[in-house]
């Protein structure tokens, strides 16, 4: 049975202001702390924190969530409690209290899309199966709302400096906040046998080891993106408003492929996808670090986060809902942003700091090179293990 649009329209709401919320605090929040003073490790260490409480939120978040079929009180919780704990960066109290708050709120934060995510597969799943075109027009709502405020907060804070960046955050948490609420109160009715229904059996199957190898390996690479890219801009002399339209450049091919991937994920099965984003990752990679002195390079390389988040993203989801069915939906989400997402970030956060901080900002990015090359070959080795890469 096709759910009723208006059923999705919330979610969409949601991922629209969770993602205008990350689209202007992930870049810039290395800047503003440049801005504080704090040198390239200490905004290593404290970038990494979001990374770090990846690795036990999402998976509790997940499992309560499992347990209690209340996923969206919890992200109305999660929501808000966010909001209240955000207040706290406009006090300056060192490394230590930032580390804090920013803790505290990404606790609250990190495991927000993992239980969306996990509704929302239930909502677009016809028949048992993922419905990639549903779930590509909902999730295009948030590439548009990181394409806003990414934009918008570069152009701001070029022309008015950094010192915004806290009321920048309240404001946009508030708007999560607001569509927090706004979701229908859905508890998921399941039949009592499927509550203790055991996630071990699955993590034991090889193909499903590969892929969560796949996907640390393809987010490690991604690191370089998420943490160090502003800063390696910044570095290069790029002004804030040109960073802010290199990362609006990758939101917007983001939003062409979700708005268009039930064409093109048929073209290949689902471990090929895999492969192939893992190679255009290294692609990506090579050419930001060689050449990020030409901004057509950039440009071009900015334009493959269309396979290497975008349809990447949509093909991890798809392969989540084949192996994690049902009441397993929520766990299997939480342990995709734990192992593709936590210790990725704590190790390319970490990592990150201690390269560029020796051998200059370029090093992380042929690091990244590196460890794409790696998720394609876990990749590749899924496909082995799923009949020679037939479907799922």
């Amino acid at each position: 049975m096709t759910v009723p649009r208006r059923q999705l329209l919330p979610f969409a709401a949601l991922s629209a202001t969770y993602f205008a919320h990350i689209g202007f605090f992930n870049p810039y929040l290395p800047l503003w702390l440049k801005d504080l003073g704090y040198s390239i490790l200490a905004i290593s260490l404290l970038t990494a924190v979001q990374s770090a409480t990846r690795l036990v939120a999402p998976y509790g978040w997940g499992w309560l969530s499992d347990h209690t079929g209340e996923r969206i009180k919890l992200l109305r919780y999660g929501a808000t409690a966010a909001l209240l704990v955000s207040l706290g960066l406009w006090f300056n109290g060192g490394v230590a209290w930032l580390a804090l708050v920013l803790a505290l709120m990404f606790l609250h934060t990190s495991a927000m899309m993992p239980m969306s995510e996990a509704a929302l597969a239930h909502l677009v799943s016809a028949g048992g199966g993922f419905d990639a075109r549903r779930y590509g027009r909902v999730r295009l709502f948030g590439s548009l709302g990181f394409l806003v405020t990414v934009f918008a907060a570069g152009a701001w804070f070029q022309h008015f400096g950094m010192g915004h960046f806290p009321a920048w955050t309240v404001a946009t948490l508030l708007l999560v906040v607001a569509s927090a609420w706004s979701l229908p109160d859905l508890k998921e009715a399941v039949a009592a046998h499927e509550r203790r229904q055991p996630v071990l059996p699955i993590l034991r199957q090889r193909a499903v080891q590969w892929f969560f190898a796949s996907v640390f390996f393809h987010v490690l690479a991604h690191m370089a993106i998420y943490i160090y890219f502003s800063l390696y801009l910044d570095v290069m002399g790029y002004s804030k408003t040109v960073i802010g339209l290199l990362w609006a450049v990758s939101v917007i091919v983001e939003i062409g492929w979700f708005y268009t991937q039930s064409r093109w994920l048929p073209l290949l099965s689902l471990s090929g996808w895999l492969l192939l984003c893992g190679a255009l990752m290294a692609l990506r990679m090579g050419m930001t670090a060689a050449g990020a002195a030409l901004w057509p390079v950039l440009l071009l390389a900015q334009a493959l986060h269309a396979f290497t988040f975008a349809a990447h993203h949509a093909t991890c989801i798809a392969l989540l809902s084949h192996h994690f069915p049902g009441r397993l939906r929520g766990r299997g989400q939480a342990l995709y942003t734990v192992l593709g997402y936590g210790l990725p970030g704590v190790l390319g956060g970490l990592g990150g700091g201690v390269l560029s901080s020796r051998l200059g900002l370029v090093s992380v990015f042929w690091a990244a090179l590196l460890s794409a090359v790696l998720a394609a070959l876990c990749a590749w080795q899924v496909s082995r293990q799923l009949h020679g890469g037939r479907g799922r």
